[in-house]
């Protein structure tokens, strides 16, 4: 598998977006059953409504969403058909690691696609007018991530939690998803992560910077957030109670 193009043009017999749709983690921090991606939020499982503004977007094509093995049927008829998702392509199984599960999900998309569209199953207020300006960013530069930038003072601190140093604010993003890369890059560095066994990656955009390709940051959303921690979905119910 090759490096894209140089450009940032995109060929034009592949336009195509699709998203790919990590959801396969334990979700152990949440301390609860079911899993975080199947809590009810807004009367629906939290990732019907991840995966709707998805289905709403113009700007997306398909879907392809990566689910634990065991859950893949449940996800196909409760989520997907229930809610008439029919841009999801394919429910696949995910991996161990959420590196893992990109990659499998990065396969299930196949070569026919010019774009591929990351987003966290437990980000589940992204808009589709957002998603719709990630993508158009995309297709004007090689590689996007969506960030806000820090308020707070940033410090590194040593395994004995002593301060190293203190970190330039202006210099620190925390980075959010969606983020959209070329396929054949994405698809490249994930495969070459896998072979040659890079550390585990939590952003897909540090492996795209492995091989050298320029990652451009846009301004993400302070509603975008991580439903990780019971406080996390409570604040996500709130939010969703106050567009």
């Amino acid at each position: 598998m090759c490096l894209g193009s140089e450009t940032n043009e995109l060929p034009r017999n592949k336009g195509r977006a699709v998203a790919v749709i990590p959801a396969a983690g334990a979700g152990i921090r949440m301390g609860r059953e079911p899993a975080k991606q199947f809590v009810e939020l807004d009367n629906r499982p939290l990732l019907a409504v991840t995966l709707q503004p998805f289905q709403d977007c113009p700007a997306v094509d398909a879907i392809v969403l990566v689910v634990p093995g065991h859950d893949v049927d449940f996800c196909k008829r409760k989520i997907v058909e229930k809610f008439g998702l029919e841009k999801v392509q394919s429910v696949v199984s995910g991996g161990k690691r959420r590196q893992d599960s990109v990659r499998l999900g990065l396969e299930a998309i196949g070569s026919a696609c010019g774009l591929v569209v990351i987003h966290d199953g437990a980000r589940p207020l992204v808009d589709r007018t957002f998603i719709q300006r990630v993508v158009s960013a995309g297709r004007a530069h090689r590689a996007v991530i969506t960030a806000l930038p820090a308020k707070e003072t940033v410090k590194s601190v040593n395994r004995h939690r002593e301060v190293m140093r203190t970190i330039k604010r202006q210099e620190v993003w925390l980075v959010q998803t969606p983020q959209v890369f070329r396929y054949e890059d994405i698809a490249t560095a994930h495969l070459k992560a896998y072979r040659e066994g890079w550390d585990e990656a939590t952003d897909d955009s540090s492996l795209i910077e492995k091989l050298g390709i320029p990652v451009t940051v846009i301004e993400g959303s302070e509603r975008n957030i991580k439903v990780t921690t019971p406080y996390d979905l409570e604040l996500a119910r709130f939010l969703l109670s106050h567009p």
